[in-house]
């Protein structure tokens, strides 16, 4: 019951007013701890206290999408639909800058293009700061200007999406609306001359004007001899000090002679020196020489090493055959002598 439209309520653009707020952010007003503590059974007088208090505006921040009281107090004066009346002084309020901010925000969601342009063109003029809090819950300084012309101009404004308006170009060729009058032109018009003032004072004024420019016509000069050559440019410039023509000839031949030779020397210095990627890919071959020895000083010491165990290897297999050879050849001795000794005996 509490979230529900008043019944006396009329449907603004065709549904509910309620609806011109999506349903996700709704539903998070709905379910936020300032709606259901302070928004609680508001009236439209009760309603001024609190726009009072507000202290920035803003949409929804944070990743859980938390709606700022701004946009509390915008969906209960959706909901509760106050009269025209009280959003105009909502809007002519200069005391309370917060309170004007939420009545211009309210009426650009339920008025007509012609009220919006009415009532919300005049506060271009007021040039007060506002504090805004973005999507991350930072707070951004905005001024009031700035905040209008965004909600006449923009589709999108404290993540509520606004409804269309009719362009003022329309509306000024149906003769509906009086043509836009800047406050710029005022100041215009106290330059331009008026029909009151006698032809005396206009020459005047003209001649002034000519004698102004006249100090500033040497500057301009500069500028547009930036397209010419430098040649020209400078032979006039000099003439003027008294020298001939053949000075300045000999002084341009003195250059082209120096610059030739430095030329020249630039070219002998870069065939001295190597050139870069030669000596990039030197440093690299040497890189590649030195990495190649330390991949191979270890492959010698094992070749070193398995040399050693096979030379090692060598003298122990041949001292085993030595003492077996020793020791068949003893053996073989002792069986000869007790044959000896019987053959002896036989005989």
């Amino acid at each position: 019951m509490a979230n529900r439209t008043v019944k006396e309520a009329k449907n603004v653009h065709g549904t509910n007013p309620q609806y011109l707020i999506e349903k996700i952010i709704r539903s998070r007003i709905y379910d936020s701890k300032y709606w259901k503590e302070q928004c609680f059974a508001l009236t439209a007088e009760l309603l001024v206290d609190k726009a009072m208090e507000l202290r920035f505006v803003g949409g929804v921040y944070g990743g859980n999408i938390k709606p700022t009281q701004f946009l509390c107090l915008t969906l209960k004066m959706l909901q509760i639909q106050p009269e025209k009346d009280i959003v105009v002084e909502f809007i002519k309020n200069e005391e309370f800058k917060y309170v004007r901010a939420l009545g211009a925000f309210y009426l650009r969601l339920t008025g007509v293009a012609l009220d919006c342009y009415k009532y919300l063109e005049p506060l271009y003029i007021d040039n007060r700061k506002l504090r805004r809090q973005n999507r991350a819950g930072q707070f951004e300084i905005v001024y009031m200007d700035e905040y209008i012309d965004e909600l006449l101009r923009n589709d999108r404004v404290c993540d509520i999406i606004l409804p269309r308006i009719q362009k003022r170009t329309i509306l000024e060729e149906n003769n509906e609306i009086e043509p836009k009058v800047s406050v710029l032109d005022e100041d215009l018009d106290d330059e331009l001359p008026s029909e009151d003032e006698k032809p005396d004072e206009r020459e005047a004024n003209r001649t002034n004007e000519n004698s102004v420019s006249t100090v500033r016509r040497p500057r301009r000069a500069r500028s547009k001899s930036k397209s010419r050559s430098r040649e020209r440019d400078r032979r006039p410039a000099q003439n003027n000090n008294g020298r001939s023509r053949d000075y300045y000839d000999e002084l341009e031949e003195f250059e082209r002679q120096r610059n030739r030779t430095r030329n020249r020397d630039n070219q002998h210095e870069d065939r001295r020196q190597p050139a870069p990627r030669q000596d990039r890919d030197r440093e690299r071959q040497d890189r590649d020489r030195e990495r190649q020895d330390r991949d191979r000083k270890p492959q010698n010491r094992d070749r070193e090493r398995q040399d050693r165990d096979r030379m090692r290897e060598r003298e122990r297999y041949g001292e085993r055959d030595r003492r077996e050879r020793d020791n068949g050849s003893r053996h073989d001795q002792r069986e000869r002598e007790p044959r000896n000794e019987r053959d002896r005996r036989r005989h």
